[in-house]
């Protein structure tokens, strides 16, 4: 699986990537996230034009998978990683974060974060298989506390959630 940066063509499809991925949701209980619209065009083009996006393409160069990030308190802050389903359980998401681990080690940033489910078994279980560990909630910097105020506003503290961190 080949990765990439994103390219403009490809943000409609980033939509459709995580509307399917999201459909899991539906399975444990949580229509609510399995609903919820992915990020709009203009918020992923922002991560495009910043170089904070990528995504896994097939062998006909179409994305099935993809990653956005951010600067948030001197770290690589993952703020989205989905997978399609019909491309899921064969390493690409943990490439994806591999690809920014070295993204970040090449340009001296500490580490990678993330905010995740804490009993959603392809969310936390999943990332401390890729070497993610919970982040005690007092060590947060003010960036990441205002990740997890909004959050709460967009109502997903209903679910146990945690942040995660990945030294490079």
């Amino acid at each position: 699986m080949r990765i990439r940066e994103v390219r403009t063509e490809d943000l409609p499809l980033l939509q459709d990537v995580e509307r399917a991925a999201g459909r899991y949701f539906h399975d444990i209980g949580m229509p609510e996230i399995a609903d919820d619209e992915p990020l709009p065009l203009d918020e992923l083009a922002r991560y495009q034009r910043a170089g904070l996006a990528w995504v896994a393409v097939s062998e006909g160069d179409v994305p099935v998978a993809y990653l956005i990030a951010d600067h948030v308190d001197g770290n690589l802050h993952v703020e989205q990683v989905s997978v399609h389903p019909d491309s899921a359980r064969r390493g690409i998401g943990r490439s994806l974060l591999d690809h920014l681990a070295e993204r970040a080690a090449t340009h001296g940033i500490p580490a990678l974060t993330l905010t995740t489910f804490a009993d959603v078994p392809w969310n936390a279980p999943y990332y401390a298989r890729c070497g993610f560990r919970p982040l005690d909630d007092g060590l947060l910097g003010p960036d990441q506390l205002d990740i997890r105020a909004r959050e709460a506003a967009h109502g997903l503290d209903r679910w146990p959630r945690l942040f995660m961190r990945r030294p490079v």
